[in-house]
């Protein structure tokens, strides 16, 4: 009987091992996943602000050929 009892209590302490390596390894994943996220988020934060630059840029030019034209 002490010997099952010893088995159930490395088997019980391995598991424990198990799940506090899959929670770390989850919270890293979902770091990763957080990082890519808020990259991706500034990329195209940038790319729309460049945008909005480059029109109002070609808007001035039109209204500098109006104002010379007219």
């Amino acid at each position: 009987l002490g010997a099952i009892q010893n088995r159930l209590e490395h088997t019980i302490a391995n598991l424990d091992n198990v799940v506090e390596n899959t929670t770390a390894a989850e919270s890293q994943i979902r770091d990763t996943d957080m990082a890519k996220t808020m990259v991706e988020y500034t990329k195209n934060n940038i790319l729309a602000q460049a945008g909005t630059s480059m029109l109002a840029q070609a808007n001035q030019s039109t209204q500098n050929v109006l104002s010379l034209l007219g």
